[in-house]
């Protein structure tokens, strides 16, 4: 028989070493820890029409990758780490997406995971993904505001303005109505 105490127990150990990890992962990796800014896990806004920031960050095929690459395509740039369950769930869209409109369309995964090149080729194949995953860090993260949660993304235009922002899960109609009005 299933002892309660000792399942109440593990769940809550498991659910403080959740904690504890995002706690240090966000401090690690340029996201504001939750006492800064408080804001809403699902809030979308528009954004001022600010051109995106350029970077350089390897794939998890060592090659440099850089957001200008993809001028002339809508980019859905998505802020994510391997331990989160939002972001795995948006996982799914992103591939039908890049699939539906890859001629107009590059999804790329900027992975926050701490130990990434451990932990993200394992996932990126296991999952599927068909879009470039890159291995993120504090500079880019702050080049694009702070990221104040994962997941978190921008929609891009074709001239590398940023359109939208987007905190915390989103369907897959939601990012594919707002590609279609840039398309």
């Amino acid at each position: 028989m299933i002892n309660a105490k000792r399942v109440a127990f593990a769940a809550v150990s498991i659910v403080a070493v959740l904690i504890a990890g995002m706690i240090v992962t966000n401090d690690k990796s340029g996201m504001r820890q939750s006492g800064d800014t408080q804001e809403s896990s699902t809030r979308q806004e528009e954004a001022p029409n600010n051109q995106a920031p350029d970077f350089s960050l390897s794939d998890t095929g060592g090659k440099t990758v850089s957001l200008s690459d993809h001028e002339g395509r809508v980019i859905i740039l998505n802020f994510w780490a391997t331990w989160c369950l939002p972001c795995r769930e948006e996982i799914p869209s992103f591939i039908k997406l890049q699939d539906q409109y890859h001629d107009d369309l590059v999804i790329i995964g900027i992975s926050m995971d701490q130990n990434g090149p451990a932990v993200v080729p394992q996932f990126v194949e296991r999952f599927g993904i068909n879009y470039p995953i890159l291995y993120g860090d504090g500079k880019v993260a702050r080049s694009y505001g702070g990221i104040t949660g994962i997941p978190t993304s921008f929609l891009i235009d074709r001239d590398l303005v940023v359109q939208k922002r987007y905190i915390g899960f989103r369907p897959y109609n939601v990012f594919e109505r707002d590609i279609k009005a840039l398309i």
